[in-house]
């Protein structure tokens, strides 16, 4: 059982997706193949397959995957859910939108880990390919995010470099607070 399991106990822990991830998907085209690294519970999964996309889900907790491929079949929605380990996920190429909210942090003990992923992420997609991610605009992390893209040396489009707030309430103990985000979306030339 990972540490998500427990947290993921209560449903709809980090509550709904974005406006302005929704919002620029909503009018993205094509609609395409999109894989959700780190789906959680189905988060972004769940309102983007209503927008029409294929999504596959990946994450380590069995339970969120659980969670949202329950929703995702009462729906009808076309969501594949797929319980396993991030770091050893190496079919990019398959997809035509890639989406990291909140996977990376850019910690110490995490930043090699991190920063391979999204190399290996960038070099592995097609052209034409999008990756989309949505990281705490704190300390060094939006640069370090920056920097790695570039240091692939592989050319992209920016599509979207925006600021947003995540408002969070756990409503068992009633903590709140307030996290700015940087989505940043680019497209593989």
């Amino acid at each position: 059982m990972t540490d998500y399991d427990k947290y993921y106990r209560t449903e709809n822990l980090f509550g709904e997706a974005y406006v302005q991830l929704i919002d620029f998907f909503s009018s993205y085209k094509p609609k395409g193949i999109l894989l959700d690294v780190g789906c959680g519970q189905g988060r972004d999964v769940i309102p983007l397959a209503r927008l029409g996309y294929q999504v596959t889900g990946i994450d380590s907790s069995m339970v969120g995957v659980e969670q949202m491929n329950t929703i995702a079949q009462k729906e009808g929605l076309n969501v594949t859910g797929l319980v396993g380990d991030i770091y050893a996920f190496d079919n990019y190429s398959a997809f035509d939108i890639v989406l990291l909210d909140s996977m990376f942090h850019f910690e110490k003990r995490d930043k090699q880990k991190e920063t391979l992923l999204l190399s290996k992420i960038a070099r592995d997609i097609k052209s034409n390919a999008v990756i989309c991610v949505c990281i705490q605009d704190t300390g060094k992390k939006v640069a370090i995010l920056k920097e790695t893209i570039k240091d692939t040396g592989l050319d992209f489009d920016v599509l979207n470099d925006s600021s947003l707030i995540y408002n969070y309430e756990d409503k068992e103990s009633g903590h709140k607070s307030k996290t700015k985000y940087c989505m940043y979306i680019v497209k593989k030339k």
